[in-house]
C-alpha cells in the first residue's frame, strides 16, 4: 500500500497503545478506532472508502492489529481492545513508529511460520488490504463477533429490570437449580432470587442472588452490603451487567467464610450460551439467540 507507510502504520499503531493504556479493561474496537481518528490527522486516502466499503483508516488499523495480536502485544475478546504488558514495554522500548510496526510484522510472521511449519522470505511487510485473504478473513470474523456482542449487550442493559432478573432465574433452571423464589416489584432486602441444589430445598447450600441490570461497575461497599446477608451455608451470586471494580473482585475472593461469585456481561452470556439447550420455550424468547457459524481464521 504505497500512500501509507510502515512509518505511518507504526503513528497509527502508537497511538491507539496509548488511548488502550488509558482504559485499563480494554475499549470496544469501535470506541478505540473512533477515538484514534479524533486524534489524528488523516489524508484524503485514509479518509477514504473501498469501493467494497468500509473506511480506508479503519482498515488499515485492523489489519496492523493483527499483527499486535500475534506479537502478545494486543488482546481482542469478544470486540474488546486492550493492551498486554509485553505490549506496553514494547511501546516503551521502541519509540520509532516503523521501529514499531516492523518488529509487530516480523512477530506475525513468525508466530504464522510456526504455525504452518515454513519458513516465509518476507517478514517485513506493510498491510496490504487488497492482498490479504487470510486477514481480510479474520477482519469479517471480528466484525461479525463485535457487531454480535454489542447487540446483546445493548439488548440486555435495555430489558426492563424484573424481565432481567427472571432471565437471571431462568439460567439458574436450566443450571440444573430450583428456584424457590423470586422477588416481585418492591423492596426486596437485598436478595432478588433464592435457589436450591434440591427440590425441596432441605440440603445447602442455599443461593443467595442478587440481581443488577446497570452500566456502572459495582463497588466494594455496594458488594460488602450484599455480603453481610450471606450466612455460612449460603452461597452468593452477584450478577451485574456493568461488571465490578477491582475493589470489588479483591473483596470477593479474599472472602474465607462466605462463598461470594460474581458474574459479569460477559460470564452471564457465556452461560445463556452454554446452557441454551437446557432453558424452556418461555426462557428462550427472554434472550432468543440464533448461532452462525464461520470459517475459524487462521492469522
Amino acid at each position: 500500500m504505497a500512500e501509507v507507510t510502515k512509518r505511518r502504520t507504526g503513528e497509527f499503531l502508537r497511538k491507539l497503545f496509548e488511548i488502550l493504556i488509558q482504559a485499563p479493561d480494554g475499549l470496544p474496537a469501535q470506541d478505540a478506532i473512533a477515538e484514534l481518528s479524533n486524534r489524528v490527522t488523516l489524508t484524503d486516502y485514509e479518509a477514504g472508502s473501498y469501493e467494497s466499503g468500509g473506511r480506508r483508516f479503519d482498515k488499515i488499523v485492523r489489519f496492523a492489529t493483527i499483527d499486535c495480536v500475534k506479537a502478545g502485544w494486543l488482546l481482542k475478546h469478544k470486540g474488546n481492545w486492550s493492551v498486554t504488558e509485553e505490549g506496553i514495554a514494547a511501546l516503551k522500548r521502541m519509540p520509532d513508529p516503523e521501529d514499531f510496526y516492523r518488529t509487530a510484522v516480523k512477530l506475525y510472521y513468525k508466530w504464522k511460520q510456526a504455525q504452518q511449519g515454513a519458513i516465509s522470505e518476507s517478514t517485513d511487510s506493510a498491510p496490504d488490504v487488497e492482498n490479504a485473504p487470510e486477514k481480510e478473513t479474520s477482519i469479517t470474523f471480528e466484525h461479525a463477533e463485535e457487531q454480535a456482542w454489542n447487540e446483546i449487550e445493548k439488548y440486555l442493559l435495555a430489558m426492563n429490570p424484573f424481565d432481567f432478573q427472571d432471565l437471571v432465574a431462568d439460567l439458574l433452571k436450566a443450571m440444573s437449580y430450583h428456584v424457590s423464589w423470586v422477588s416481585p416489584p418492591g423492596k426486596d432486602g437485598g436478595v432478588d432470587i433464592l435457589a436450591y441444589t434440591d427440590p425441596l430445598g432441605t440440603r445447602p447450600p442455599r443461593i443467595k442472588v442478587q440481581v443488577k441490570r446497570v452500566s456502572q461497575k459495582i463497588t466494594s461497599d455496594t458488594l460488602r452490603a450484599f455480603i453481610s446477608l450471606i450466612g455460612n451455608e449460603d452461597v452468593g451470586l452477584f450478577v451485574s451487567t456493568g461488571g465490578f471494580t477491582k475493589d470489588a473482585e479483591d473483596l470477593a475472593r479474599v472472602q474465607e467464610t462466605r462463598k461470594i461469585t460474581l458474574i459479569d456481561m460477559n460470564k452471564l452470556i457465556d452461560l445463556w450460551i452454554e446452557f441454551y439447550g437446557k432453558l424452556d420455550d418461555g426462557a428462550r424468547r427472554r434472550l432468543p439467540l440464533t448461532p452462525i457459524y464461520f470459517l475459524t481464521p487462521q492469522t
